[in-house]
């Protein structure tokens, strides 16, 4: 091409990026000069907190759905003009011109169906994590996602836009621990309901501000229990995915992307109390060691051992550890509160010469044991050289809504898309449905897609679904 056909075709691809969105339809981005507008699906809880983050991020939210009243109050009141829905499809298909992303922050049950018709619709997904409550519908998820190249996915393990995951990454990569043969990760939050399951027995009356067939959706509907809600669904096999479910994508997320793990050779849960399926089947045991057999990137074997609730109490502390506090306090308890992360979930990280610790999101709180800090590192000059971009921005709990906005935008595109996600997502389901055949070493059949030893564990993989929502 000669300099001047290039100049004037670059004039034009430049003058194409600004032009009005309703004239570039269906590229897949919003020129950089416009506001990414977003519809929101779930008002209350995390998603609140997700509608600020992408509104500071400079979006425009130009709808909210939720189906309980209570929930939803504050942003309701907040953003008293937006116009507001208690049934996410009629929200789309109104504001459907006008909406280019939708966030998608609700109870994992709804997740897959509604991430899935937003993307046929041509939308840009940011989904609260984790992204499916059962593996088939995390692989229909994957489908529809490469179905749509243009569109950006991003699931909210925001620990992945931080720094701190790039300098776990890099610690390791420069060798710092030696070869890296397992990891143990600890959550001691305990989402079980076991001692109220006699209370479901009883009829309880649905509160007048939540619609709660729409609540539960396509999931087979069962009488009212305020249980059941708000938050405490993740306590439910129906409609959570336990302590594993919830807390893997932030806890696993560094070694996930350090060593590009993806499903696991084979699963063991083992339970902790008195927990069976046939009486307690309904929520979760108290507390479940959980061991993944994996290969990494570079062919060598790799332990993920996972330990919540109290299982917490079996973790083995490496030698030479220290620390002000006593190990594993209950979760969140009086106890836990300013000591350390303030969460007491974290990682040991083994290596041939060495352990490296770190905390929930992003590998925050890094360190070396028994004492060798990022913070010291950094002051002694001994940080591996950076190989890994960081994001812009100073305050860590934004960069991942700014992250999406950037990537709707034609810029970089995020790092936790549904693809990097879905692995850690199905991670943990074969984890959760593992429960089901627990004490027995299961074997993935990555082939088929199921265990190829457990008939029973392999039933949890796939959840029932109504037609019609």
């Amino acid at each position: 091409m000669k300099r001047r056909s290039f100049i004037k075709a670059a004039g034009g691809a430049a003058a194409f990026s600004v032009l009005p969105r309703r004239l570039i339809a269906g590229s897949g981005a919003t020129p950089p000069s416009e506001t990414v507008c977003v519809a929101a699906i779930g008002a209350g809880g995390r998603a609140a907190s997700d509608i600020e983050g992408l509104a500071r991020a400079g979006a425009r939210i130009v709808a909210l759905c939720d189906v309980d009243l209570r929930r939803s109050a504050n942003q309701r009141a907040k953003r008293s003009k937006t116009p507001y829905y208690t049934f996410y499809k009629e929200m789309l298909d109104r504001h459907d011109k006008e909406i280019d992303a939708v966030l998608v922050g609700v109870p994992d049950h709804w997740h897959a169906t509604m991430a899935i018709e937003c993307l046929k619709r041509g939308k840009h997904v940011q989904c609260e994590k984790p992204l499916a409550q059962s593996f088939h519908e995390m692989d229909a998820m994957l489908a529809e996602a490469k179905r749509h190249p243009k569109l950006v996915t991003q699931a909210m393990n925001q620990g992945h836009a931080y720094d701190t995951i790039r300098d776990f990454r890099e610690w390791v990569e420069a060798g710092l621990i030696g070869e890296v043969t397992e990891a143990h990760i600890w959550c001691p939050a305990k989402y079980s309901f076991m001692d109220a399951l006699d209370e479901m027995k009883k009829t309880w009356e649905v509160p007048k501000e939540l619609n709660w067939e729409q609540w539960q959706g396509p999931v087979p509907h069962r009488p009212y229990f305020p249980r059941f809600l708000p938050g405490s669904w993740r306590f439910w096999t129906m409609y959570g995915t336990n302590t594993l479910g919830d807390w893997s994508c932030h806890l696993m997320d560094p070694l996930f992307w350090t060593f590009g793990l993806g499903l696991p050779k084979t699963v063991k849960a083992e339970v902790v109390g008195d927990w069976t399926p046939e009486r307690h089947g309904l929520t979760f045991p108290k507390g479940v060691k959980t061991t993944f057999e994996y290969v990494k990137r570079d062919g060598r074997p790799f332990k993920l051992v996972w330990f919540d609730g109290e299982a917490c109490r079996s973790v083995p502390v490496p030698s030479g550890y220290k620390d002000d506090m006593k190990f594993y306090p209950p979760y969140n308890s009086a106890e836990a509160r300013g000591k350390r992360d303030g969460m007491t979930n974290g990682a040991f990280v083994y290596g041939t010469r060495g352990v490296i610790e770190y905390g929930h999101h992003g590998a925050n709180y890094l360190r070396m044991l028994p004492d060798v800090t990022l913070a010291k590192m950094r002051a002694e000059g001994g940080c591996p050289k950076e190989k890994y971009r960081r994001l812009p921005g100073s305050n860590p709990d934004g960069k991942p809504f700014a992250e999406f906005i950037t990537a709707v935008k034609g810029g970089a595109k995020v790092g936790s898309d549904f693809a990097y996600a879905g692995a850690m997502t199905q991670c943990s389901l074969t984890g959760v449905a593992a429960l089901f055949d627990a004490g027995r070493t299961l074997v993935w059949d990555e082939a088929r897609r199921m265990f190829a030893n457990s008939s029973a564990a392999n039933a949890q993989l796939r959840q029932k679904r109504l037609p019609g929502w």
